[in-house]
């Protein structure tokens, strides 16, 4: 059986990818809790709080942060999922040509995000 080896991992090394994985999970669920905080701390939130919250160019440098975190959670989880289950023996002989098709729209689909976010966060 032939292992699946791709120059489309985000580090090219398990270990390194399970870093990237915890340690931006670390990073949304700080944002989630900040996030909370500030519905708890502001219970009457309307939209002048909610612009002024994320007017603060710390909160636009956090958001901005974690759209990154969030966009290469997503590709290890992605890339991961692609080369354990689009494989040769569940696809037969295009399973690569699948597989290359898969991640290009991930790829495609991540950085789309991440520029309409950055586009959210920056543009206005």
């Amino acid at each position: 059986m032939d292992m699946v080896t791709s120059a489309t991992s985000l580090s090219r090394s398990g270990l390194s990818d399970w870093i990237i994985q915890r340690f931006s999970a670390l990073i949304l669920a700080a944002y989630s809790l900040c996030i909370l905080a500030s519905f708890l701390t502001t219970p009457e939130m309307g939209y002048a709080e909610w612009r002024a919250l994320f007017d603060s160019n710390l909160m636009r440098i956090f958001s901005i942060f974690t759209l990154f975190a969030l966009c290469g959670h997503a590709w290890v989880g992605m890339w991961t999922v692609g080369t354990d289950y689009l494989t040769e023996r569940q696809l037969g002989g295009g399973a690569t040509a699948i597989r290359l098709v898969y991640q290009a729209i991930c790829v495609l689909l991540i950085a789309v995000y991440l520029l309409w976010g950055i586009s959210i966060f920056w543009g206005s």
